[in-house]
């Protein structure tokens, strides 16, 4: 910061004129220069820096039309903005200059250009249909960092019919000066970017942290890429192999939430794409798919925050999978709880009531001794039914390695949806039970509950399972019976496995209705 504005100028009079030594023909012609570096490094905001650089060089070198061209990574201009053409002209010129002819040589080959007659240069190409005339040309480079940022272009010297080697050393003076301003603008954009992603990703930090729903998160996190970054579409997705995979938030309205698709689907119709790996602890667990319009390579600084990003959206995903787990470990635990009470006080309160009914049937006589003996047998069936209850809180869900046991509930469960069944456990079935029975055992115990569902339209049905010197399934129903019409192909199949087995298989429905399926083969 300068003190002394007038003292400041002054010094900077001594400096600039030594730099441009006798070419500058008067004291005001330096100190509108050196008013216009000022007027150039006045602000920080890219696109107000870039018009007041203009409109500064317009003003001083008296040209009739100024504009500034900044370069594409690709080659040509990525941004024009210029002076001196109204808005009606301008409305009628069609687009504006893509980095062709002369100012493609400004471009590839960043030197100083000065033209009196713009027609005769070998590297002109015309004007478009309506563009204002222009002869006499001025062109000069802006070089930022030791990198070609882009260039300031002059035309119509008014006063005179072309520009001087003095207005060429002052636009030079200039164009650095300009270089500076651009420079520091570019790192205060920067950092503003910068300070805006962070606050994002905290923001959905704390969202985490805090407990909050996953998937409004990771909503909440592809729509501060897009509007952050230059992508037009954001798409976060489960990855199921190397080219497909779930979607699982998005931005773009083709796709939508759990959605199966490819990564070319997401591409399609994009200018540019970029997929960011989304890599948990151990491996990929999605990808963060960013696609835009326009064919320019993405900058690396952009990349590297989208990556961030994707970094981010991988601690989301690892968080829900923990929230998963952790509730399914607060699920067994309590199923292990339930289970716990139900060993240590119901069995054992059943238990004690049936030995007290047995110690006062050993003295009853007649009907009393009929109605205490079914009550300790119905007692005996509530105890397997409870125990066989526990295993299945214990046991869980059932894996490819789960016992026999566990999978003959599974088809329990399966297979009698409406109904409640009693199911009851007898004997070591998962140690006892060889594995060529038990896989004969799940698909007689599936044939049994079909049948009972099916053919005898039962609401209760009856499935005990034991294990001794037999190996026994017996499935009961309250259906219509057996009418003797019945396909015999599932009664068949049934035989057969009970054959297979060196065992048998029976079929009972007695007149009173219902029917009893007994699958039964020995074990030793």
């Amino acid at each position: 910061m300068v003190d002394d504005p007038a003292g400041g100028l002054d010094d900077l009079l001594d400096t600039v004129h030594h730099r441009l030594g006798a070419g500058v023909a008067s004291p005001e012609t330096l100190r509108d220069l050196l008013e216009a570096v000022l007027v150039v490094g006045a602000g920080l905001d890219l696109d107000t820096t870039l018009q007041r650089i203009v409109r500064a060089a317009t003003e001083l070198l008296g040209a009739r039309y100024g504009a500034l061209g900044v370069r594409a990574p690709g080659g040509g201009l990525s941004e024009f903005v210029y002076e001196g053409i109204d808005a009606e002209t301008r409305a009628t010129m069609g687009h504006l200059p893509e980095g062709r002819g002369l100012l493609g040589l400004l471009i590839n080959d960043p030197r100083p250009v000065r033209i009196r007659e713009l027609a005769t240069h070998a590297a002109s190409v015309g004007f478009p249909p309506n563009h204002p005339p222009m002869r006499s040309f001025l062109g000069m480079p802006i070089i930022v960092r030791g990198q070609a940022f882009g260039s300031i272009y002059l035309t119509e010297k008014q006063g005179g019919p072309e520009f001087t080697d003095v207005d060429q050393t002052i636009l030079t003076v200039l164009a650095e000066s300009a270089a500076l301003a651009i420079d520091n603008a570019r790192l205060f954009e920067q950092s503003r970017t910068r300070e805006r992603w962070l606050s994002a990703m905290s923001s959905i930090t704390s969202r985490l942290l805090i407990g909050g729903s996953v998937p409004e998160t990771l909503d909440l996190l592809v729509r501060s890429v897009r509007d952050l970054s230059s992508a037009e579409a954001v798409t976060l997705v489960d990855t199921v192999d190397g080219d497909a995979g779930t979607v699982i938030a998005t931005t773009d309205p083709r796709v939508t939430v759990t959605r199966d698709v490819d990564f070319a689907e997401l591409s399609a119709g994009a200018g540019r794409a970029a997929t960011l790996p989304v890599s948990g602890p151990q491996h990929v667990r999605g990808a963060l798919v960013v696609s835009g319009e326009g064919v320019a390579e993405w900058d690396p600084d952009e990349l590297q925050r989208l990556a961030s990003m994707a970094d981010l959206a991988a601690v989301a995903l690892e968080f829900a999978h923990q929230q998963r787990q952790q509730r399914l470990l607060d699920v067994l635990a309590d199923r292990d709880r339930i289970a716990r009470d139900l060993h240590d006080n119901v069995i054992q309160r059943l238990f004690a009531t049936g030995m007290s009914l047995q110690s006062v049937s050993a003295t009853a006589e007649g009907r009393t001794a009929d109605v205490l003996a079914r009550s300790v047998e119905q007692l005996d069936r509530t105890v397997r039914e409870i125990r066989t209850t526990i295993f299945d809180l214990q046991s869980g869900e059932a894996t490819p390695d789960a016992g026999l046991r566990r999978r003959l509930l599974d088809v329990v469960g399966e297979l009698t949806a409406g109904v409640t069944p009693s199911v009851q456990f007898s004997g070591p079935i998962d140690t006892l039970v060889p594995p060529a029975i038990a896989t004969h055992a799940e698909a007689v115990l599936r044939e049994g509950l079909s049948n009972a569902r099916r053919h005898a339209h039962a609401t209760s049905v009856t499935v005990t399972v034991s294990a001794a010197e037999d190996f026994t399934i017996v499935v009961g129903d309250d259906g219509v019976g057996m009418s003797g019409t019945e396909p015999r192909s599932g009664l068949a199949n049934l035989e057969r496995r009970a054959s297979a087995c060196g065992g048998r298989c029976e079929l009972r429905s007695p007149e009173s209705g219902g029917t009893t399926m007994t699958w039964r083969v020995p074990l030793r």
